[in-house]
């Protein structure tokens, strides 16, 4: 099997070198070209333009392009840049191509430009052996994780209707999602279960009944209690949180100093963790199959109510989008602090024109927790609760992301 791989390796790097070698190189001795956020807004655009229809496949994209471009510069002395530089392009380079083939003429121009600066031969062809090197031995390393959209969205039956069971929810009535996520392969949780959470209140508790008393008041379709600011939070988070950290994971590498291995471990770390906090966050849901909003308070108060945003078609409990933005809080933290550098703007598609600015990361969990009450879709046990998981995620990962470098 060695032997063939190497032959893939040698085949692999004639095309790249092939596509290399067309452009001279230009580079100034004065202004270097930060290398790992040029590649950072080529996934962006590649994830954008060519992603699947699942969150956590797309996660993974980042995943496998980062932490081969990390694991391709990683114990590089400072004295080779180039090659740093060059490893990190080609190692993102080549795992976007085999996971996004339809954006490969775009890849490629986007590694001609990258390459074309740095000095030909020598450290800049050692580079590029690097990228295609780990970006070729992490994908066949990950294939078969269980991590793309059919496996990701496996059938799964639906329970029989009963008092705080989840059901699909109207309008769409829609089957079941995500719950294949509980059965792929983390990159570094030993078991989808480590970390998984307590029980919901019991029915009728007084914590139940104060979560859905919340929810019918400020998260109906046609609330007297929530405020246009309120509406305007849920309306902007209503984004999927691969989107929506995109823009603030941006902002902290522009704060993160050091090595082009360095700053590729970041984006590395924070979405191989992310891969796994969905892991485990399917794992939470579909252990305890608790029932929605909109179908608890349909059921226990008012037969027509409807809530701001149409509900996921996954149990409440805890919440997918402040499980990822308590797993992205703590690992955005130990890379910058609890702050970014600088106020960064953030904006969102599901609120046209408009911006937020944010500076701490405490504030996007804390967003993220209001906004899912005030569409209606989660109660608050499940939106803070979804953020205990994802705190635990992400420091459990953190103490382990350097075995992945090796």
């Amino acid at each position: 099997m060695l032997l063939g791989m190497n032959r893939v390796l040698v085949l692999v790097l004639a095309v790249v070198f092939a596509v290399v070698g067309a452009t001279p190189a230009v580079g100034s001795p004065h202004r270097r070209a930060d290398v790992v956020a040029e590649w950072f807004d080529v996934t962006a655009a590649t994830v954008a333009a060519a992603g699947a229809p699942t969150q956590s496949t797309n996660s993974r994209t980042w995943a496998i392009a980062w932490l081969a471009a990390a694991r391709a510069a990683h114990d590089l002395p400072a004295a080779q840049r180039d090659r740093a530089d060059a490893a990190v392009a080609s190692a993102a380079h080549t795992a976007l191509v085999a996971l996004a083939p339809a954006r490969e003429a775009e890849l490629d121009a986007a590694l001609r430009t990258t390459l074309s600066r740095l000095s030909p031969g020598g450290q800049r062809d050692l580079g590029v052996a690097d990228g295609v090197r780990e970006a070729g031995a992490l994908l066949a390393e990950r294939e078969g994780d269980g991590l793309d959209p059919a496996s990701v969205n496996a059938p799964f039956e639906v329970p029989a209707p009963a008092p705080g069971v989840w059901q699909p929810t109207p309008p769409s009535l829609t089957p079941p999602q995500q719950a294949g996520n509980r059965r792929a392969r983390p990159f570094l949780l030993d078991r989808a279960d480590r970390f998984r959470l307590a029980p919901p209140p019991a029915l009728g508790s007084p914590r139940d009944q104060a979560d859905l008393a919340e929810v019918r008041a400020y998260g109906s379709a046609d609330s007297a209690a929530r405020t246009a600011a309120q509406t305007g939070t849920a309306q902007f988070w209503l984004q999927g949180s691969l989107v929506g950290y995109t823009q603030p994971l941006r902002a902290a590498l522009d704060a993160t100093g050091g090595s082009p291995a360095r700053r590729a471990a970041l984006i590395a770390a924070f979405h191989v963790i992310l891969v796994d906090t969905q892991i485990a966050t399917s794992d939470t849901k579909y252990a305890y199959l608790r029932w929605r909003p909109v179908t608890a308070i349909r059921a226990t108060a008012d037969p027509q109510w409807t809530p701001l945003h149409a509900t996921p078609a996954h149990p409440d409990y805890p919440s997918g989008h402040t499980t990822y933005s308590g797993a992205a809080e703590v690992v955005l933290t130990a890379f910058t602090g609890p702050s970014a550098r600088r106020p960064f703007t953030t904006t969102s598609p599901t609120a046209p024109g408009v911006t937020r600015t944010y500076r701490r990361w405490a504030e996007l969990t804390q967003d993220n927790v209001d906004a899912r009450v005030w569409s209606g879709i989660h109660t608050r046990t499940a939106d803070e609760a979804g953020v205990v998981l994802g705190q635990r995620v992400a420091r459990f990962g953190l103490s382990r992301f350097d075995s992945l470098l090796d």
